[in-house]
Order: C-alpha cells, then structure tokens, then sequence
C-alpha cells in the first residue's frame, strides 16, 4: 500500500457480497492467459534462482503445480534434461491446453500436462523429486491443502518450492487511487478465500504439511517506469473488475477513474513501486 495500514479495513463490508467460492480467483478468460504468459517471462530470474537453490539434476522427475499457459515447465525442463521427466498441472482445460501446444512447439519430449486441481491432482503419491509452484497458492481458497498435496506428490528426501506472493504494494509518493485499487485488490481475494499475503505463511504451510529443512527467502523489486510489473497490482484489480462490481466493492465508473489515475502516477519515472514482496521457499520431505 502506498501508506501504513490496510486500506482493505476502510471499505464499506456491509455493501460487499461474496460469490461462490471459486477456485482460481483471477478467472480463465484469455486475458487471463496473455497476463500469465507474461508473467512468466517477468518472474524468469526468480524462478532460476529458487530452483538453483535446489541442486536438480538431470533424470530427475518433477511437477508443476497451476502450471498455467506455461509457468515453470521450460526451466525445470532444462534442468532435468532428456532422462527427466516433468509434469503440468492446471484445473482449466483452456491453460492445459496451451501448455500442451507450448511444449509441442518447443519440443520438449519429456513434458506432460494433465487437467487437474493442484489440491487433489490424483497422481501417486511419493512420485517425484521435485514439486513445485508459482503464484498459485495465493489465487486459491485452503492454500493449505495446496501445500498436503505438494508434500504427498513428493518422493521421500524429494524437494517441495514454491515462489508466493504477498500483495503488500509499497509506493511513494503515495497516491489516493493507488491505495483505493489496493484495497479492492486486497478485498476481493479474501472475498474469494484467498490470502494476499500467502507468501509470508509459506515456511509454516510447508512445516504444517509435515515437511523438513524449511528455508525461504524475501525479494522485493523497484520496477522502473515502463516495466510490466510496475502496474501488476493494477492489472489484477482489472481482472478482477466484474466480481468487484458484482460484489458491490465499486462501480465501473470508479474503477475506470482508478485505473486512469493509478496508471498516470505509476508511469511517472519519479514514482517509486514495489507492487509486491516475493518468497521463495522449499523443504525437503522427510525420508521416514
């Protein structure tokens, strides 16, 4: 937020009407892809350096949980190489299915994608080396479940990683439309039951899950003007538009003057953004 406290606290919540719960919160329309797709590319460099943490080797066996349209199969694949073998996951068929044509085009042989839910994939349990996931446990309900499955899929001494977010937008100068977008953005995630600070909770999802030698890691990025990330929280808030609305958060007419003067204040280069704080953690499932 651009100052101290949740705005999220100053919103009117007896106008607020929670819909049914869903279960991935940002929909699965193709806008929704074309924000993954780029979002994998703008996440790129965190990704290698929580999977570089783990020491994967070739012949290796792992997944992707919320693969989405791509996610982290190109990297893993690298890693495991030829004799390895890695596995997409997403609940939309429409996601499953780009990242099936993504891995046709570039040939990676040893890619599988399967339509599941990342909380019951319906995979054996003790399978693989790896499990991993990026951004998914704060776009759904009972992250905790998440978390029990990533520990099942996993072999005994395997790796579970996860990379989380927690919305926590820091900006400055602060600007009114900036901390009113937060606070839709915040509102509307828990109205689906998801948590926006996800991120922070990871070492004790992993630790509830019954796993072992837990470590995490906090990166925050200042994203210059013209960076995609910079407005990410601002995009999310137009993902999320129709719910705000149908909940009775705001009107279109707000939201169209929030998106406009967000955008102005963000693309002034003096403007300092950090839309979010990263956690990069993993631990190991024990051998017993």
């Amino acid at each position: 937020m651009s100052e101290g406290g949740d705005a999220s606290a100053s919103l009117p919540a007896h106008r607020v009407t929670a819909l049914p719960g869903g279960v991935y919160t940002l929909g699965d329309g193709p806008a929704e892809q074309d924000r993954l797709q780029q979002q994998a590319g703008s996440l790129g460099v965190l990704s290698e350096v929580l999977l570089d943490r783990l020491g994967i080797r070739p012949g290796w066996s792992a997944v992707d949980l919320g693969c989405g349209p791509g996610g982290a199969l190109g990297p893993l694949t690298a890693r495991t190489g030829p004799d390895g073998h890695v596995t997409g996951v997403d609940l939309n068929p429409a996601h499953a299915a780009t990242a099936r044509d993504f891995a046709a085009r570039r040939r990676l042989g040893n890619v599988q994608i399967v339509t599941a839910d990342a909380r019951r994939t319906g995979l054996p349990g003790g399978t693989f080396d790896l499990v991993h996931a990026r951004l998914l446990m704060v776009n759904v309900p009972r992250p905790e479940e998440v978390a029990a499955e990533m520990a099942r899929l996993a072999k005994p001494g395997g790796w579970v990683a996860a990379l989380e977010s927690d919305v926590t937008i820091l900006c400055y100068p602060p600007h009114p439309a900036v901390d009113r977008a937060t606070a839709l953005l915040r509102a509307s995630y828990r109205l689906d039951g998801a948590d926006p600070n996800i991120g922070r909770r990871l070492p004790h999802l992993f630790r509830d899950a019954g796993l072992a030698d837990v470590g995490v890691e906090a990166r925050a990025e200042v994203y210059p003007a013209g960076h995609p990330q910079r407005t990410v929280d601002i995009d999310l808030v137009q993902a999320m538009r129709s719910k705000i609305v149908t909940r009775g958060l705001a009107g279109e007419a707000e939201l169209d003057m929030l998106d406009t003067a967000a955008r102005r204040h963000l693309s002034d280069p003096d403007t300092l953004i950090v839309p979010n704080i990263f956690f990069l953690a993993w631990a190991r499932k024990p051998l017993s």
